[in-house]
């Protein structure tokens, strides 16, 4: 009976601990994804086209979020975007892989020791402070410590299996490197977290259950386990997200299978450079510096296979976009989305300019239809008009699509400033789809009765006519650019452009007027769908004003703010 007794504290220890270790990590990275957002966005755009640099930025920006998933989704977008290239990108994922073994060099601490505490202190900041970001800090401290705990709970758990016979034949079989690297991924790819795996071989080689060599393969194998998380991350996502992941897999893959006949000269290695001391709190004597070993070796391995591929970047892009070949968007999915990603929202920061893209992609569409409109607002030909009315549909999804994963953005923890943020895209994604709503209802009723009436336009009219469209197209344009850049003087521009606009409006009538005979009625019902017309392109006009003031109140209350 005292046998299973002590089977039950064995399992309920390690899944118990475990347990605490996943969810302080959870805790922890979200915390990190929260207060670190406003910044990664920025990190990662510094990186331009210097691959060293690009592995410098990957690294810390990972390092700040403990998630590398959290950089390659950032990447996605910048590809998609056209702000970096694919060869760009893999520098940056190689970093990453770097900047993920921080979590091993902290859990080689004697962590132990100071979980309590820091479960404490983070309690207290996250439940008392009334300021956000502290809150965030203290969920921080708080995920870590149970991190720690977790780990102690494991250790002491897992104490006993040094005479557990069965568990000492299983670690028998994992002398090969081969089948522990397997064991190391396969376990991995069951709990979606390469720390995990690393934290619980930390403990085992503390406690002397496993062998330094062992330890570093199965610590391999995660490393290749982590990959399934990111493979089932981009399953129905955009190519350059298949492509990104392909990459981390081809790399990680590629390392470890250089890395796994040299794990004894690693081992080594690990050995010569790793201090014996203040490791894990229950890792005494001859094992005391295992746990330091095993992330020095894991540090090791990525960076020195980040420095073996690091000049082979554009071939390695070039492979992954000839294994995923570009896939045009179907005509019936025009403005299908592309960067709302759900694998973002507890990164509100990056979740709101990945919004903001997709925003950037709609307007892109808008203006294109409102420079359409121009030919069929002013020709008689009423297929035109039809296929006018048709864009209008793509717009309408993208935009039910774009409101939606706001809403959900929303119901996380926001700043003022991203509520803000958030309420300007929603506005502008309004107005937007306000524009397409003008072009393919009101643009085209009004020249499908011009047509119906036999009303012409002179040809003095028109000329009118497209000057007056072309200031409004550059108006939007202008205001579109204002937003997705953040240039403030480009939204004044657009704001300072309502008296000319007015002038030619103005002129328009004016000159339309003074052109009619007095008898022919045709001409008559030409000058009302004339004027008709302009109105419609006012109103289009005065949405795309309300953009650009958007875009300067929201830089304004920043300004204030800072």
């Amino acid at each position: 009976m005292a046998g299973e007794f002590n089977q039950f504290d064995l399992w309920t220890g390690l899944f118990g601990g475990l347990a605490l270790f996943l969810f302080g990590m959870d805790l922890m990275t979200r915390a990190l994804k929260r207060a670190a957002g406003d910044r990664m966005k920025e990190l990662l755009g510094k990186f331009t086209r210097n691959r060293i640099v690009g592995v410098g930025m990957g690294a810390l920006v990972t390092g700040m979020v403990n998630s590398s998933s959290v950089t390659t989704v950032i990447l996605v977008g910048f590809i998609s975007a056209g702000l970096m290239s694919m060869a760009q990108s893999v520098s940056v994922i190689m970093g990453a892989n770097i900047g993920s073994t921080v979590t091993a060099q902290i859990l080689a601490f004697n962590v132990t020791r100071f979980a309590l505490p820091m479960i404490t202190l983070g309690f207290l900041l996250s439940f008392l402070s009334r300021s956000e970001p502290w809150r965030e800090y203290g969920r921080i401290i708080l995920g870590m410590g149970l991190v720690f705990f977790g780990m102690g709970v494991m250790s002491t758990a897992m104490a006993p299996l040094r005479s557990y016979e069965p568990f000492i034949d299983f670690i028998a079989t994992l002398s090969h490197p081969l089948a522990a690297a397997l064991v190391g991924a396969a376990f991995t790819a069951v709990i979606q977290s390469s720390a995990a795996t690393t934290g619980i071989v930390i403990v085992l080689a503390g406690q002397g259950l496993i062998g330094l060599e062992t330890a570093i393969a199965v610590a391999l194998g995660a490393n290749i386990g982590t990959c399934a998380t990111a493979g089932l991350a981009v399953i129905g996502k955009p190519r350059e997200a298949v492509r990104a992941a392909l990459v981390h897999v081809l790399f990680n893959v590629a390392g470890v299978l250089i890395w796994i006949g040299l794990i004894g000269e690693l081992a080594d290695l690990a050995r010569a450079i790793s201090p014996g001391d203040g490791i894990v709190g229950t890792a005494t004597g001859a094992n005391a510096g295992a746990p330091r070993q095993i992330a020095n070796a894991h540090t090791i391995f990525n960076v020195a296979n980040t420095l073996i591929f690091i000049g082979f970047t554009p071939q390695i892009a070039r492979l992954v976009e000839w294994l995923v070949p570009d896939r045009p968007l179907s005509d019936e999915e025009p403005l299908a989305p592309k960067f709302l990603d759900d694998n973002l929202l507890s990164t509100p920061a990056i979740a709101l300019e990945n919004a903001r893209h997709e925003i950037g992609r709609m307007g892109e569409y808008v203006h294109d239809m409102l420079v359409r409109s121009q030919v069929a607002a002013l020709g008689d030909s009423r297929g035109e008009l039809d296929a006018l009315e048709a864009l209008d549909r793509p717009v309408d999804k993208l935009h039910r699509a774009i409101i939606a994963y706001l809403r959900r953005v929303s119901h996380a923890s926001l700043s003022a400033e991203q509520a803000r943020v958030l309420m300007q895209l929603v506005e502008i994604a309004n107005d937007l789809e306000h524009i397409a709503d003008r072009v393919a209802s009101d643009i085209v009723t009004s020249a499908r009765k011009r047509i119906e009436e036999h009303a012409s336009i002179s040809a003095d009219s028109a000329e009118h006519i497209d000057t007056f469209y072309n200031e409004v197209a550059r108006a939007l344009s202008g205001a579109l650019d204002a937003v997705m850049t953040h240039d403030r003087d480009a939204a004044e521009g657009v704001r300072g452009m309502k008296r000319g606009v007015s002038q030619i409006a103005r002129a328009i009538e004016r000159d339309s007027f003074l052109q009619l005979p007095d008898q022919k009625s045709t001409d008559v019902h030409g000058y009302v769908r004339e004027v008709e017309l302009l109105e419609i392109l006012d109103g289009v006009f005065k949405i795309a004003r309300r953009i650009a003031r958007s875009e300067i109140y929201l830089a304004d209350a920043m300004a204030v703010r800072n």
